[in-house]
């Protein structure tokens, strides 16, 4: 059976990256939480695919929405940094990335994967999970979905905000509105 997440602290992590000025780094849950910053984590299962490049570069496209948000955005698979870096330095136009506004990591040894509840053990690779972490580091919110399906970013920065005012917020709730 699966334990329940959501509500406490999220498993900390840090990996190995591909930072968003195409230079090696590393993205840690601590640095974010020192910074007093809010975590979008999202998994993928692998680069150079078909979907996986349809909601990266979504997400990229809304940064300084999440940036406005005070959120760092981190996508990972169990690829490399230097498949990520290849997979970035293709144009959009040729399935590749082209240039990303956040990091991509790599959990080529699949402990954060597996720690987030998201890895298909006999394939190596991640399912599409997505985990919204607030500065304190208690997970807040989390998604997992099958491959076959991407991630609607209005939806992300929407639950974004619904957490951050702290309220209630009823079904069909949008920024701007009240909370109960």
């Amino acid at each position: 059976m699966a334990e329940r997440m959501v509500g406490k602290q999220a498993p900390r992590f840090e990996m190995e990256a591909v930072l968003s000025n195409k230079e090696f780094g590393k993205v840690s849950l601590e640095e974010n939480m020192k910074n007093d910053k809010w975590t979008v984590l999202f998994f993928y299962p692998m680069d150079f695919t078909f979907v996986c490049p349809t909601e990266i570069t979504a997400m990229s496209d809304r940064f300084d929405e999440f940036e406005d948000l005070d959120a760092e955005v981190i996508g990972v698979s169990t690829d490399t940094i230097h498949t990520h870096l290849a997979w970035i330095n293709t144009s959009r136009d040729e399935n590749g990335l082209g240039d990303l506004e956040y990091s991509l990591a790599a959990d080529t040894n699949h402990k954060v994967a597996k720690e987030y509840g998201v890895l298909i053990e006999e394939e190596g690779v991640a399912l599409r999970g997505l985990f919204i972490i607030n500065p304190e580091g208690e997970l807040q919110y989390q998604v997992v979905n099958h491959n076959n399906i991407g991630r609607d970013v209005d939806e992300t920065l929407r639950v974004l905000q619904a957490l951050q005012t702290g309220g209630l917020c009823p079904a069909d709730w949008k920024p701007g509105q009240e909370t109960l």
